[in-house]
């Protein structure tokens, strides 16, 4: 009967696991197992920052509670729920503190930049591969990539490789410049 009473608390723990935390950020963390312990950190603070906190928690792979505590202490005021500032962590200096969450705010800054232009980067990256791939599939430029620019072909041939998704069942440049070589 007792390991049944752990259960339950158990399971009770799980079912309150995202309450108090805001509809984004509990998306987010939708398909990543997390400690309850976590989640009570992240629930101090406003939906604003919880949705950053978890970002940057979920983008980093890091879902741990000490990760989850570092970034509440480095929350500014106005940003937590109760409006006080945790106990800071233990071994750390003020300096060190003020050095970490201005390594935060540039972290969150350049996470926000790398969010915006994420979309129109890989477009940019599959017109680039199509352009590169017909390029490569005409024999002439091909084989004169490899007699006067090598370096250049091996480039090209390396983009169109990297972005490929389809590469176990479609030939590679390199197959192609074989072929077409020979």
């Amino acid at each position: 009967m007792r390991r049944l009473s752990g259960d339950v608390s158990h399971i009770m723990k799980k079912m309150t696991l995202l309450d108090g935390i805001c509809d984004e950020a509990a998306e987010l963390l939708e398909d990543r197992e997390f400690s309850a312990e976590s989640s009570r950190v992240i629930r101090k603070m406003k939906a604003t920052r919880q949705v950053e906190c978890v970002e940057l928690i979920v983008s980093a792979n890091t879902i741990t509670v000490s990760y989850a505590q570092a970034l509440l202490v480095v929350t500014s005021t106005e940003m937590l729920v109760d409006g006080k500032k945790p106990p800071e962590l233990s071994g750390l200096t003020q300096e060190q503190m003020a050095k970490m969450e201005r390594e935060m705010s540039n972290l969150q800054g350049q996470y926000k930049l790398v969010e915006q232009t994420y979309g129109q980067d890989v477009l940019n990256l599959v017109l680039a591969r199509g352009y590169l791939t017909k390029l490569l599939e005409n024999k002439a430029v091909t084989r004169y990539l490899k007699q006067w620019q090598a370096e250049v072909l091996s480039e090209f041939d390396a983009i169109v490789r990297t972005v490929s998704v389809d590469q176990r069942d479609a030939w590679t440049t390199s197959d192609y410049i074989e072929a077409w070589v020979r």
